[in-house]
C-alpha cells in the first residue's frame, strides 16, 4: 500500500468560479485529474485512492513548509490560499519505505523531499501550470510489481478503446461489476488486441499481463480467494480461464494450435487425504474396533452409539480413503441409516466445529440475498423467474400464494438459484452434453409426497448415484422430512429445514469420500471453497466459480 502511495505526486489546480476542484495527480508515468467538490483532506485522499484503484491506508499526515501539520480541520483554508507553497505528506513509521528521489527544478519553484525518506510532496500551482514531479524509481520487488501492475492496466485501457470498450468501462463505473454479456465482450476485445500484437499463441507472460490488467482496471472483478486475484481470467499453472478459452476457440478456427501446458497437481476435495481436526486420546486396536462396531449394531442407546462412532472415527476414515473398502462403509457402520446426526459428528471430527457451522451462519446473512440479486440480471426464463419469486417470499406469503405453494421454500429456492448463477459445465460431446440448471436441479433434490414408499423410490434406481436429497412432504414448500440417498442407501437427515438438510448433504460427500455429481460440481465447489473455506487453492475451479465469488464478496 505504502509502496504505491510513496510515489503519489500531486499538482493541485485551483480553478475559481466552479464548485468542482480539479487536482492533477501523477503516479509514475500516469497522470489523471481527480475531482473533489470541496477542498477537504479526506475527500481528496479518498478521491485519489479511488481514481487510481489504491486501497485507502491510515497513518497519512500533511505538513506545510514550516513543518506545521495541516489537519482536516484547517485543510480547506490552507489549500485555497494562493501562497500555500509546498505541502508534504508523511507516513507513520510502520508505513515507511526507503524513497530515492531526485530534485527537479519546476517552473515556479524548487522542490525537495525534505529531511525524511518517507515523504510525498504536493505543490499548489496556478491553473496554467504544466509542472511535473519525476521520481527516480527503485528496483525493489514491490516497485517492480507495482510497475508491472501499472503497465498491465495501461495495456487493457488502450485495448478497450476499441469499439464497445467504452460501454464496458461505463457499466463498471456505474455498477462496480460487469454482466455476463459485457464480460464476454471485454474478453473478446482483449483477446483480439492480444492476438493482433502477439499472434494466436501469445506467450504465458502476455496472457497473464492482460489478466492482471483487467483486475487492476476493474478491482471489483478480483477474486479474493485466488493467489493473484485474476486466475479466473487466466491461470498460467493450468492454462485455464476466460482469456485462455477464447484463445483456444480462435486457435481451433485457425490452422495453428498451441501445445497443452502441464497442469498443476490439485489434491483437494471430498476424497482428499487430510489431517483430521480430532485427535483421539487412545488409538483402538483392530480387535477393539471390531468390538465397538459389534456393540453398535444392536445398541439402542443413542449416546452410546455416538460415543462408539467417535472412537472408531480413525478406522472409518481409513476405510473411506481405501478404494477397495470405501463402498463398504455403510455396511460396516449401518447406524448411519437410523441414528440422525452421525454425518454432522464425523464432519466436525474431520474439520472442527468452526468450519462445520460456516454454511448455516453465512448463507442466510451474507450470500442468499446477493445470489438472488445476481440472478435477476440473468436472461429471464420461466424456471428462473419462479425460483426468484419463491426465494424472495416470506413464510406468510408462502401460505396464501398458490404459485409459492407449488415451488420450493425460500431457502431451497435460493440454493437452486446458485445452479443458475453457476451453471453445470458442458459434459462433453457425448450425452448428456450441455445440461441446463433445471436438469441439474433433479440431481440435487427430488420431491416425494407424504405417504409415498421411500423403498419403492430406492428400488427404482437403476445405477449407482452420487448423494442427493429426497424431500418428503405434502408440497414442495412444506417439507416434513429429508433423506440423503447414496448408492441406493437411505440416510435420514437430522434437520427438517431445507438449509440444514442441504448442509448435511454437502457434508456427506466428505464423510463418505464420494465425489460431487458432475452436473453439480461447479456449485458444490463454490460452496466448498467460498463458504466453508475448505481446500482453497487445492481444487480445480471453473472461471465462473471465481467470477461469481468476486461479485458476491465485493
Amino acid at each position: 500500500m505504502a509502496a504505491i502511495l510513496d510515489r503519489l505526486f500531486c499538482n493541485v489546480l485551483l480553478c475559481s468560479g466552479d464548485t468542482i476542484m480539479l487536482i492533477k495527480t501523477r503516479i509514475y508515468n500516469t497522470q489523471k485529474y481527480v475531482k473533489i467538490k470541496e477542498p477537504s483532506l479526506e475527500e481528496f485522499l479518498n478521491s485519489a485512492f479511488l481514481k487510481f484503484s489504491v486501497p485507502p491506508v491510515n497513518g497519512v499526515k500533511v505538513f506545510d513548509e514550516t513543518g506545521t501539520e495541516v489537519d482536516a480541520e484547517v485543510f480547506s483554508d490552507i489549500a485555497q490560499q494562493p501562497n500555500t507553497g509546498i505541502l508534504t505528506i508523511k507516513f507513520d513509521d510502520d508505513l515507511k519505505e526507503t524513497l530515492h528521489s531526485s530534485s527537479q527544478e519546476a517552473n515556479s519553484s524548487a522542490l525537495s523531499t525534505g529531511s525524511g525518506d518517507d515523504t510525498v510532496i504536493l505543490e499548489i500551482v496556478s491553473c496554467n501550470s504544466d509542472d511535473t514531479i519525476i521520481l527516480e524509481e527503485s528496483d525493489s520487488p514491490p516497485r517492480k510489481r507495482q510497475r508491472a501492475d501499472e503497465e498491465a492496466k495501461r495495456v487493457v485501457e488502450l485495448a478497450l478503446r476499441r469499439p464497445g470498450g467504452d460501454r464496458i468501462i461505463k457499466e463498471y463505473h456505474r455498477t462496480k461489476s460487469l454482466t455476463d454479456s459485457s464480460r464476454r465482450q471485454m474478453v473478446n476485445i482483449l483477446v483480439a488486441d492480444m492476438t493482433e500484437a502477439h499472434g494466436t499463441a501469445p506467450p504465458r507472460n502476455v496472457r497473464e499481463m492482460y489478466a492482471r490488467g483487467i483486475v487492476q482496471l476493474f478491482p471489483y472483478l478480483m477474486d479474493p480467494y485466488s493467489k493473484n486475484g485474476y486466475e479466473h481470467f487466466y491461470d498460467g499453472e493450468s492454462g485455464s480461464g476466460y482469456l485462455a478459452w477464447r484463445l483456444k476457440t480462435i486457435q481451433r478456427k485457425s490452422a495453428s494450435s498451441e501445445s497443452r501446458g502441464s497442469s498443476r497437481q490439485l489434491t483437494g476435495g471430498p476424497a482428499a487425504r487430510r489431517e483430521a481436526s480430532f485427535s483421539p486420546e487412545m488409538t483402538l486396536s483392530e480387535e477393539q474396533c471390531k468390538e465397538a462396531m459389534a456393540l453398535m449394531r444392536y445398541c439402542t442407546d443413542e449416546a452410546t452409539i455416538k460415543q462408539k462412532m467417535k472412537m472408531t472415527f480413525q478406522h472409518r476414515r481409513s476405510m473411506v480413503l481405501d478404494v477397495e473398502k470405501s463402498s463398504d462403509v455403510l455396511t460396516e457402520f449401518p447406524r448411519f441409516k437410523d441414528v440422525k446426526g452421525l454425518i454432522e459428528q464425523d464432519f466436525v471430527l474431520q474439520f472442527g466445529e468452526d468450519v462445520a457451522a460456516r454454511f448455516m451462519e453465512r448463507w442466510p446473512t451474507t450470500f442468499k440475498q446477493k445470489v438472488i440479486q445476481q440472478c435477476k440480471a440473468l436472461p429471464s426464463t420461466s424456471d428462473l423467474d419462479e425460483l426468484i419469486h419463491c426465494a424472495e417470499a416470506t413464510p406468510d406469503e408462502e401460505e396464501i400464494d398458490d404459485t409459492l405453494t407449488l415451488g420450493w421454500d425460500s431457502d431451497l429456492s435460493s440454493i437452486i438459484l446458485l445452479l443458475h448463477l453457476i451453471p453445470p459445465s458442458a459434459q462433453g460431446r457425448r450425452r448428456p452434453g450441455k445440461v441446463s440448471a433445471a436438469q441439474a436441479e433433479k440431481q440435487l433434490v427430488v420431491f416425494k409426497k407424504s405417504g409415498t414408499s421411500i423403498q419403492e423410490h430406492v428400488d427404482a434406481i437403476k445405477c449407482t448415484t452420487q448423494p442427493y436429497l429426497l424431500a418428503v412432504g405434502m408440497k414442495r414448500s412444506t417439507i416434513h422430512e429429508f433423506f440423503i440417498i447414496l448408492d441406493k442407501q437411505v440416510i435420514p437427515c437430522k434437520s427438517s429445514s431445507t438449509l440444514g438438510a442441504f448442509d448435511e448433504l454437502f457434508k456427506a460427500h466428505f464423510v463418505f469420500g464420494t465425489m460431487y455429481n458432475q452436473m453439480l460440481h461447479n456449485m458444490f465447489t463454490f460452496i466448498q471453497t467460498t463458504i466453508y473455506n475448505i481446500d482453497i487453492g487445492q481444487v480445480q475451479e471453473s472461471p465462473r466459480v471465481a467470477e461469481v465469488r468476486a461479485r458476491l464478496l465485493h
